[in-house]
C-alpha cells in the first residue's frame, strides 16, 4: 500500500487525516466476536496494522473495518 492511498483512507470529508481510533486487542476482539489469538494472527501476517503505544498493542478501528471483514459474494441462483 502507498502513502497516497493510506492518506486518502483515513481522510475525513474535508480531505483532512482523520484520527485513528485506537483501541485495545481485546476491545476490538469483542467488538468483531474474534479472540485476541486471531486478531495476533492477523496482525502478524499483515492483514492488520498493529501500532505500539509504550508497551501496549493497539489497532486501529477503522483499519479493521477496511481489511479484517471481507464481503462474501452471494450463492448462485439455480
Amino acid at each position: 500500500m502507498n502513502s497516497s492511498s493510506r492518506s486518502e483512507r483515513h481522510a475525513g470529508s474535508g480531505g483532512e487525516p482523520q484520527m485513528p481510533k485506537l483501541v485495545s486487542l481485546a476491545e476490538a476482539a469483542e467488538q468483531f466476536g474474534i479472540s485476541v489469538k486471531t486478531l495476533r494472527r492477523r496482525i502478524s501476517d499483515g492483514a492488520v496494522r498493529g501500532y505500539r503505544v509504550g508497551r501496549l498493542i493497539r489497532v486501529d478501528m477503522n483499519d479493521l473495518l477496511e481489511n479484517l471483514l471481507v464481503e462474501i459474494s452471494a450463492a448462485r441462483h439455480r
